[in-house]
Parts: structure tokens; C-alpha cells; sequence
């Protein structure tokens, strides 16, 4: 507070406005997405509620088992696990999923295009409750094989406990200027692996790495707003709310506030943002957005959104959600 230099690099920021209302309110409407304020303490403790924890994570390549129990966390209180992964290497991660998740959950459902891979996983009494699960994909171009770098998404229906469900995990194309390709990739994606379903689904959740960025931003000034914890500052410059805003994305989601450092790009190994030639500026490339479809019949209460910073191992960090849904009943 009062500090001199953030001060000057907010009056250096390009073309900085005062954020919009629709965008750092919490609970508050705008064409797009509805920014929600996360609710710590979980009131919804009826036998017919469902927990879910949300995780999306682009790994680099790389996997350990430590950062996936890490990532999974102790605290199992969530009825299903929601893991998408982006440029996940070839070997191992299912196997480490599966082992860190034993001692409470089991695979229910996977779903994979190359490097984008998504789990879903469930308690293990949960089969009696399943009534139905499907996974399906969609590309849209970007490098496979080695490099490990395949865009497009996978999905996971499933219907669990009488609520239909869908999972969507997508990397979309990179780089600040490529704005409207990752509009009409979402598009394509939303076509292929929802405009066909006909069924009513309950709950729709995408995860991944978007690769929305920071908007007409040079590095230094944003990174002096991060390190002075103004990050909020950022809010309006974010690619993927000024689009959902102008009505091209994601119209009718709701998202978790931003309140947690960008989760790009990062110094593998660290939690120091790129020092490298290409100097990256940071941005929230990941994130996770969900709908109700009848609020009327279904409540949803988001109780976390952040992301997980003690995790290292690849160049962008984790972000986890816990999302519990409540049936209304007049």
C-alpha cells in the first residue's frame, strides 16, 4: 500500500481502465461470465448432494508422482475427482492418478487425445450410483508425437447419482494475438462434443489450458502489479473475460474469482515467473468454468478456486476447484 513503484508501473499499465463492474463483483451478471466469490465453509451435507473437485493442470511433459499426490491432496471429502491434463507425457500418469487416489477413490472414466488426457474418478461404493458414463474427443490441430503439444479437447458424459454431467478438457492455441482462433476452436469444440448431444445435461464443466492472456500488457508493469499483490488490477485485461464480455465465449458460465497469482509462465522448478530470453508475460492460461443448466432445479456452490503453487514441475501451475451441487426441491 502506498508503495511508489507500483504506483508508477499502474500509470505505465497500456491503456488501463478501471475494471467493469461485470468483472471483479462478486456474484455479479455481465454478457458471459458470472464472477463467483468462493464460499469456505460446505453446508450441503444431504446423502443426494454431490462434492466435486476440479483439477486442470498442463504439465509440461513431465510427471512426478509427488506433484500428482500433491496435487490430489489428503483431504477427500469430495465425492468425484475431476483431473484434466495438457502436454501430459506419454507414460505413467494414469498409473500414479490411480495409485494416489487409491485409498478412497477408483477410476470411473477416462478420456484422451494425445498429450490432452482427462479422469474422472469416484468413491469406491460409487457404482451403484453410476448410471451411465461416455468419453469423446476433438481435435483441432497443434503438434502430437514427441513435442507433446496437441490442441483440442476430450470430454467425459456421465450421469451419477440422477445428475447429467460433462467434463471438457481443451488446449487451445497459444499466443496473445491469436484471440479469435481460440474463439473458433471452442466453437468447433462445443459443436462436436455438445451441439450433437442431445441429451439435457445438468452441470457442463470446461478445464484446461485456454491460453487466454493478458491484453495490451508489456511485462515489466505487469509483473510489478503481481509481485505488489494488485493482480486484481489485471482483472479487465484478461483475454478470456473481455471475450466472454463481448458475447464471442462461454455465455451464460461462471468462473471463480481471480484471486490467486497468473498461473503462466513459471521457471520449471520454481515459483519465479520466466527468466528466459522469451521473457513471458503472465497470464491465467488456466482455468476451469462451469453451467447450470436449470438453476431452478440445481444449486451450485463453489467453495475454492486457486491455484496450487507449491507444485513445481512444469512451467504452469495447477489450479483446483471444489464445486458441490444441491438439488432444489419446491
Amino acid at each position: 500500500m502506498g508503495n511508489t513503484n507500483s504506483m508508477c508501473e499502474c500509470k505505465r499499465f497500456s491503456n488501463y481502465k478501471k475494471p467493469p463492474i461485470g468483472l471483479v463483483r462478486n456474484n455479479s451478471s455481465h454478457d458471459g461470465i458470472k464472477t463467483i466469490e468462493a464460499v469456505k465453509s460446505c453446508s450441503l451435507s444431504r446423502k443426494s448432494d454431490i462434492c466435486i473437485r476440479i483439477i486442470t493442470w498442463n504439465m509440461n511433459g513431465k510427471v512426478s508422482y509427488e506433484d500428482l499426490a500433491e496435487l490430489l491432496g489428503k483431504d477427500r471429502k469430495f465425492d468425484l475427482l475431476v483431473v484434466g491434463l495438457q502436454e501430459a507425457p506419454k507414460t505413467n500418469v494414469a498409473q500414479f492418478l490411480q495409485t494416489a487416489s487409491s485409498p478412497t477413490h477408483v477410476l470411473l472414466g477416462k478420456a484422451k487425445l494425445q498429450s490432452i488426457q482427462l479422469y474422472l474418478f469416484g468413491p469406491k461404493n460409487s457404482q451403484t450410483l453410476l448410471k451411465e458414463i461416455k468419453a469423446d474427443r476433438h481435435s483441432v490441430g497443434g503438434l502430437g508425437g514427441l513435442i507433446g503439444r496437441k490442441k483440442g479437447a476430450v470430454a467425459i458424459r456421465i450421469d451419477y447419482d440422477d445428475i447429467k454431467m460433462v467434463f471438457i478438457t481443451c488446449h487451445l492455441a497459444a499466443h496473445g494475438s491469436k484471440v479469435d482462433q481460440r474463439n473458433e476452436e471452442l466453437r468447433h469444440i462445443s459443436n462436436s462434443l455438445l451441439s450433437k448431444d442431445k441429451r439435457t445435461r445438468d452441470l457442463t464443466v470446461w478445464l484446461g489450458d485456454l491460453n487466454y492472456r493478458i491484453q495490451d500488457a508489456s511485462n515489466r508493469p505487469v509483473r510489478s502489479l503481481i509481485h505488489n499483490h494488485l493482480q486484481s488490477v489485471l482483472v479487465s485485461k484478461d483475454q478470456l473475460l473481455q471475450e466472454a464480455e463481448r458475447g464471442e465465449i462461454f455465455e451464460g458460465y461462471s468462473e471463480g474469482t481471480l484471486g490467486f497469482k497468473p498461473t503462466y509462465k513459471y521457471n520449471v522448478g520454481s515459483s519465479n515467473y520466466d527468466t528466459s530470453q522469451k521473457g513471458r508475460i503472465p497470464a491465467w492460461t488456466d482455468r476451469i468454468l462451469y453451467k447450470i443448466q436449470d438453476t431452478n432445479n440445481i444449486q451450485a456452490v463453489l467453495h475454492s478456486y486457486d491455484s496450487v503453487d507449491q507444485v513445481n514441475g512444469s512451467d504452469h501451475k495447477p489450479v483446483k476447484a471444489d464445486l458441490c451441487l444441491k438439488w432444489i426441491y419446491n
